[in-house]
């Protein structure tokens, strides 16, 4: 995911209410790898992606869709 898709996905996760910052991985690689984290903190920080996930597959299976099943697939509420 690049940044522009991670803006997207923490705007996502606003709308839904789901806590969780996204940063890279490596804070000094923008273009590798992105994860939820529960701060902004590099040093304090904790990844939180797979809780994450498992609450937006929950979410879309109350939904009535299919849910998240590779990377970040987040329904947007209308």
């Amino acid at each position: 995911m690049d940044e522009d898709e991670a803006q997207q996905l923490s705007k996502s996760l606003q709308i839904l209410g789901i806590r969780g910052i996204v940063s890279p991985e490596d804070p000094g690689d923008p273009d590798g790898q992105w994860r939820v984290y529960d701060s902004t903190d590099p040093s304090t920080r904790r990844d939180i992606t797979d809780d994450v996930l498992t609450v937006v597959r929950g979410r879309s299976r109350q939904a009535g869709q299919a849910g998240a099943t590779r990377g970040f697939v987040v329904p947007i509420p209308r």
